[in-house]
């Protein structure tokens, strides 16, 4: 990238564009019932926030950035969702990570390429996936979850230009008798600060 995206010393490269307060009342999410599914408005807020620099194995250099997202229906303002998590860049290789768990005992470690723009002012797309059982990019969740509602895969793209943001996120499930549901959510959001 042309631009700076280096914060108190530490290169954040494409992950710079994702630091600030993001929010968004487009929202869809597409889940399972027992004899149907539900479709729900949502509203959402997503912190991005700077995070360092991490080495492993004395070798490898990540740069970190953590977020916080909390979904709320529109329907009853309840929050439905919450989740915490990192978004990883390894600058050597151009690979990018996203880890996070979601209070239902559900860990998820995707990862990806990243092929980076010439500015930061250009679109840039994240696309990151994970698949249980996959010894590089996997799916840990509690035994009931693993039992009840088993999640298979996951992918999430976030395209951002400026300060918009657009989501798509799909996790697969076996629920419900139902074996390979696509759990869609997607999102328009705006950079608050």
């Amino acid at each position: 990238m042309s631009e700076c995206t280096t914060i108190d010393g530490v290169n954040y490269g494409p992950l710079a564009v994702l630091i600030g307060v993001w929010k968004g009342d487009k929202g869809v999410d597409r889940a399972p019932e027992p004899n149907a599914e539900e479709r729900n408005p949502y509203y959402e807020t997503i912190i991005f926030e700077a995070a360092g620099d991490v080495t492993n194995a004395e070798e490898q250099t990540l740069s970190v950035v953590r977020y916080h997202q909390v979904v709320s229906r529109k329907s009853n303002d309840e929050v439905f969702h919450d989740q915490v998590g990192y978004w990883l860049w390894d600058p050597a290789d151009d690979t990018i990570v996203e880890t996070f768990t979601i209070p239902r005992a559900v860990a998820v470690v995707a990862g990806g390429k990243l092929g980076q723009p010439a500015s930061i002012d250009e679109e840039l797309v994240f696309e990151v996936a994970a698949e249980t059982g996959s010894l590089e990019f996997g799916i840990v969740q509690a035994p009931f979850m693993f039992n009840k509602a088993k999640t298979t895969a996951f992918s999430h793209t976030i395209t951002v230009k400026g300060d918009d943001m657009l989501y798509s996120e799909t996790t697969v499930l076996d629920i419900y008798e139902k074996k390979s549901y696509d759990h869609t959510d997607v999102n328009t959001l705006k950079r608050q600060s």
